[in-house]
């Protein structure tokens, strides 16, 4: 189990330099390759494995891949759920997300009400997440029945954001979707981060290293890869420089 409180670890990198996080979905692949794309991706550089993100997940089959995941990694595991239905025990964190701009209070706080006795008897850390989805959504957006932020629409992004702050959430993750042909607008992650105090959590559709520099420099504290993992057997040589140029950043 990781010692620290994640949330902790995440803030106190987060003082020195831009981080990136490795997303791995248990419904695409074994548990014994989660745990090597987690070695990989940790000597790669990423700070943190997320696991999750599909709807059609057991929670026997997540517990197996944090358990492969925890066998040849170091890292910090978050869960990264979809539903009550697949947490687990091992893990070291979750991200207790509501999904803001959804039109179905299942997704705002049904199943978080569902979980939270869950995470008390698990004893695994909660970290209070404002889940915001960006066009084109793909598939969490139609899953998850949200009215997506319009690309041309950074002010609407900016007030979800401020929105989740002030209910006290501790981060704010904006999500084009997994497989997005194009990340969420660097004009949209500059206004968030300007007018927000928490950190900022970028994913979807980044898949090169220009992709890492320019989400970072228009001001993501942190950066998340997953489909970019699955579609290559380098799993090194792919992460490592887009890792770089979110250090970099």
């Amino acid at each position: 189990m990781f010692q620290d409180s994640v949330y902790n670890y995440i803030v106190s990198k987060l003082r020195n330099e831009k981080i990136h996080m490795t997303l791995l979905d248990p419904a695409k692949m074994r548990p014994e390759r989660i745990g090597n794309i987690g070695a990989m991706a940790q000597k790669a550089g990423t700070s943190a494995i997320m696991l999750g993100g599909s709807t059609h997940l057991s929670m026997e089959l997540v517990d197996e891949s944090v358990l492969a995941l925890k066998k040849e990694t170091s890292l910090p595991i978050i869960l990264f759920p979809a539903a009550a239905a697949t947490l687990s025990r091992h893990a070291d964190a979750l991200y207790f997300m509501s999904m803001l701009n959804s039109t179905d209070i299942n997704y705002i706080v049904g199943e978080q009400v569902k979980g939270a006795p869950l995470v008390k008897d698990f004893g695994i850390e909660p970290i209070p997440m404002g889940y915001i989805i960006v066009e084109p959504g793909m598939a969490v957006g139609h899953v998850g029945k949200a009215k997506v932020i319009p690309r041309d629409d950074p002010e609407l992004a900016m007030h979800y954001s401020l929105t989740a702050q002030y209910f006290g959430m501790k981060l704010v993750y904006l999500e084009a979707g997994s497989g997005a042909s194009h990340p969420v607008p660097a004009k949209m992650v500059r206004e968030v981060k300007q007018g927000i105090e928490i950190p900022l959590i970028v994913g979807g559709g980044i898949r090169t290293p220009k992709q890492a520099r320019e989400i970072i420099g228009a001001g993501a504290d942190i950066i998340v890869t997953g489909t970019v993992v699955e579609e290559t057997e380098d799993i090194f040589g792919t992460l490592e420089p887009i890792i770089q140029e979110a250090r970099n950043g």
